[in-house]
């Protein structure tokens, strides 16, 4: 028997999602992934460390309710606002699945549907790789529209006379502030879009903590506005994967339906209710980034590279003299992983995460290096 034949065709076709390369050699400088540079705080590392005992042989709270109360309290709403997830990507999933009708369906053959905005996950372009690959492995219809060259939003009456953009769309992800672009958009521009978009709208703030604003405020206002988080990028809990959405109650409930039971770790409960008590910590951590990445943009503008003001905790650059490509490949020589995208919109560019300064310092070198 040919094992092919058992996989479902949508799933023989699938493209999965592209991770970042994980180094195989020692010395690498990691500028890949947009990971934090710094540790967690030694509150939460303590806190992991006394959990590591007999309760290992017992299921987590299956609903993070610990967790989910105490960020309630930091953004002034209800545990029943929030839900906890695998990471914020788990989530992303969820909603798909939740809010957006499968492109066909029916109980003998398929029936193709009528109306095709439910069947839609909307997007700009360039921005998260994994929102298409959730929307194929659901069998929804994709609409990505492109951002501006400078990586900024086209406005409402720009999408509505471009007629580009599915104001009915059953679900839309904005990543804000955006990747790979860096760029960050303020409260009132994501308002107008949320305000005119009649299905659900999810904004994927994972980077956050190092921009100037935050849009948690319209999840809390618009009943089809959620807000995603995440504990990785700015936290430093890539490892234990703890994410959560914010908005109304009944949208959370209906996630809450179709999660998997005891989605979210014990040891990422705790690590995360740790980290909540040590926001000055890591609010430091955030400064220091900030200030590696404004340093990192001008030294890296001064020998030629064309890099974009950044909101996040990486930024993009187009690199001088050699294609992107090259300078990946020639980075890596140097013991310097950044990262490099294929899709036409960004192929001229390296998105490079912001490390230590000590990083930033040896990959200013080594590009000095290439160069030379």
């Amino acid at each position: 028997m040919n094992p092919q034949s058992l996989i479902r065709p949508l799933v023989r076709e699938l493209q999965p999602y592209v991770y970042g390369e994980q180094p195989k050699i020692h010395g690498l400088v990691k500028l890949n992934t947009n990971e934090n540079p710094f540790p967690p705080s030694p509150i939460v590392l303590r806190a992991i460390k006394n959990a590591a005992d007999g309760r290992l042989r017992l299921y987590p709270n299956p609903t993070a309710q610990a967790l989910r109360e105490k960020l309630a309290r930091l953004h002034g709403c209800r545990a029943d606002n929030i839900i906890a997830g695998n990471g914020s990507d788990e989530l992303l999933a969820l909603a798909t699945r939740a809010f957006v009708e499968p492109k066909r369906f029916g109980k003998s053959g398929y029936v193709k549907l009528t109306k095709r905005s439910k069947t839609t996950v909307q997007y700009f372009t360039p921005s998260y790789s994994l929102y298409p690959v959730l929307a194929d492995i659901h069998d929804a219809e994709k609409n990505a529209v492109r951002l501006h060259p400078d990586f900024s939003l086209p406005g409402v009456a720009e999408l509505r006379r471009e007629r580009v953009w599915d104001f009915n769309a059953a679900l839309t992800f904005v990543t804000t502030p955006n990747a790979p672009g860096g760029r960050g958009y303020s409260t009132a521009e994501l308002e107008k879009l949320c305000s005119a978009q009649k299905g659900v709208v999810v904004l994927d703030e994972a980077y956050v903590d190092f921009a100037e604003e935050n849009a948690l405020k319209l999840a809390l206002k618009f009943p089809h506005v959620l807000v995603a988080r995440t504990f990785s990028k700015a936290y430093s809990l890539c490892f234990q994967r703890v994410g959560y959405f914010v908005g109304n109650s009944e949208m959370i409930s209906a996630l809450h339906k179709i999660r998997d039971s005891y989605n979210v770790n014990g040891l990422g409960q705790i690590a995360a209710e740790a980290t909540l008590y040590d926001l000055d910590y890591y609010r430091a951590n955030f400064r220091k980034i900030i200030a590696t990445r404004e340093w990192l943009s001008r030294e890296l503008t001064q020998i030629g590279f064309h890099v974009f003001p950044s909101r996040t905790n990486f930024i993009l650059a187009r690199p001088p003299l050699l294609p992107a490509k090259d300078w990946l490949q020639k980075l890596r020589g140097q013991k310097i992983l950044v990262r490099w995208f294929s899709a036409p919109e960004v192929k001229d560019y390296l998105r490079i995460t912001i490390g230590t300064r000590a990083e930033a310092e040896a990959l200013v070198k080594a590009a000095r290096a290439i160069l030379r």
